[in-house]
């Protein structure tokens, strides 16, 4: 049964969160590059914040638990954004990808142009799930290594080809990147994501209508169900002839400015 408190409302505040967020980022990331030394201080702080609020809710298997641990672990994964966004933590190759490579060594200069951002953010969602494994509260845990996979089968998916590149929310500095972007076709790869990301957030969803209404348990479950959903419909946007980047646009209106101005 579905409850407004244990499943529509914990649906609302993670579509809320996600937009807010995600402007945000793209926001400081699109900003004069003067002012990310400091950004990253603040995301450092607000990481720093979130890992404490996940160790301090990990004991708490209730709702205001679930919410926090929620809120710490986005907290945990904006800072990552913000970091290899600033292009403070991409990858040893910072240059683009050579003309002519196909193949393994493809793979590979793409690889390297954002390896030390990817292990960054396996290190860490190693890092929660081992803190939380025996707790009673693992959904910070659940929800970072959630957007980890969202995000690698969409970065796979994008490097074998998609028809749909919206590339507005990128700043500028990190251009040379979609010089590794596949050409704009449907490619195998992108079918099989958009296959794997509409599945899990199926079956999500059905463990998140199967719990108990009100209770933690269906709380956690939506809020797993709503990011698998959003990044469902990602993966769709690179298909279809949509512009998600607009979303946005508000958050890059300084961009525009500069670039009139220029």
């Amino acid at each position: 049964m579905v409850s407004w408190s244990g499943h529509i409302l914990p649906v609302i505040a993670t579509i809320a969160m996600w937009f807010l967020a995600t402007g945000l980022i793209a926001w400081l990331d699109n900003r004069e590059r003067a002012t990310f030394p400091r950004s990253l201080v603040c995301a450092g702080l607000a990481g720093v914040s979130g890992l404490v609020i996940v160790a301090i809710s990990m004991g708490s298997a209730t709702i205001a638990g679930v919410y926090w641990a929620f809120a710490g672990a986005i907290l945990i994964w904006a800072w990552h954004e913000i970091g290899f966004l600033t292009g403070a933590i991409t990858g040893p190759r910072r240059e683009p990808c050579p003309e002519g490579a196909s193949g393994w060594q493809r793979f590979s200069h793409a690889s390297a142009a954002m390896a030390w951002h990817e292990i960054a953010l396996a290190v860490t969602a190693v890092l929660l799930v081992s803190l939380s494994w025996n707790a009673p509260n693992q959904v910070a845990a659940m929800v970072f290594a959630l957007l980890f996979v969202l995000r690698l089968s969409t970065k796979l998916a994008i490097f074998a080809g998609v028809p749909n590149m919206s590339t507005e929310i990128m700043p500028q500095h990190l251009g040379y990147l979609k010089s590794y972007f596949g050409s704009r076709r449907f490619s195998a790869m992108l079918g099989v994501a958009i296959l794997f990301s509409f599945a899990l957030a199926i079956w999500l969803g059905g463990v998140a209508s199967a719990a108990k209404p009100a209770t933690a348990e269906a709380v956690g479950g939506s809020l797993l169900f709503a990011l698998a959903a959003l990044g469902a419909l990602e993966h769709l946007f690179l298909a279809l002839p949509l512009r998600d980047g607009a979303l946005w646009g508000w958050a890059l209106r300084s961009r525009t400015r500069e670039t009139l101005g220029s």
